[in-house]
């Protein structure tokens, strides 16, 4: 497996402003921008939909496969890109993988893309 995975960035007013607070520099629009391509692909969306929505908070490869008209090959492939994204974690137990969401991923992300004036209108 592989061990390169971006770090997916925060959401708090001393580290990490939403799109609408202030321009991305450089770097971190490179990191965002492959976790978005990871999330731009139907399968992977379908994919990760699977994963977090799964009660119990993971699923086994061997369950998803059959949702697809594509070979095991190609879904774990699918897989690796979220992984490598920082979208998703595994672990292999025997001879199957399991995969779960990571925790506050997607928050964090939500987050990234609400504007401020919406967050003090949900707040409010």
């Amino acid at each position: 497996m592989s061990k390169q995975e971006l770090e997916v960035i925060g959401q708090n007013a001393t580290c990490c402003p939403g799109l609408a607070s202030a321009p991305l520099d450089d770097e971190r629009a490179t990191e965002l921008a492959k976790v978005f391509k990871a999330l731009g692909d139907p399968v992977r969306l379908r994919l990760l939909s699977m994963i977090a929505s799964r009660e119990g908070g993971e699923v086994c490869v061997c369950e998803m496969t059959p949702a697809f008209d594509l070979s095991q090959p190609t879904i774990s492939h699918h897989l690796k890109l979220l992984r490598q994204a920082g979208l998703i974690d595994c672990e292999r137990r025997g001879t199957w993988v399991y995969y779960w969401a990571l925790p506050g991923v997607l928050d964090k992300l939500a987050a990234f893309l609400t504007p401020p004036r919406a967050v003090a209108e949900v707040t409010a």
